[in-house]
């Protein structure tokens, strides 16, 4: 039935708190990155979550992870669906 939804930087905060995983780029933790959508509020409510964080390594910030070998998205993606499965 009916599902609802929103998008947008209040619904992003109100609901960090209420859910049991939050996946993403490493970017959604990062104040003021893609270009300015994820703001201090969004990242700040994120990272603050007590939920599960499962992010790919994929930003477009001068931010690099050391450690992370690249892959191809298809590749990211596939862990990453194997990782939420593990943690459900």
């Amino acid at each position: 039935g009916g599902e609802k939804g929103a998008s947008g930087e209040n619904a992003i905060v109100w609901n960090a708190s209420r859910v049991d995983i939050i996946t993403g780029p490493v970017s959604i933790i990062l104040p003021n990155a893609m270009l300015g959508e994820v703001t201090p509020s969004i990242a700040e409510a994120l990272s603050s979550s007590q939920a599960k964080k499962i992010l790919l390594p994929l930003n477009q910030e001068q931010v690099q992870i050391v450690g992370i070998t690249k892959e191809p998205l298809p590749h990211l993606v596939e862990a990453l669906i194997k990782n939420i499965k593990e943690v459900s």
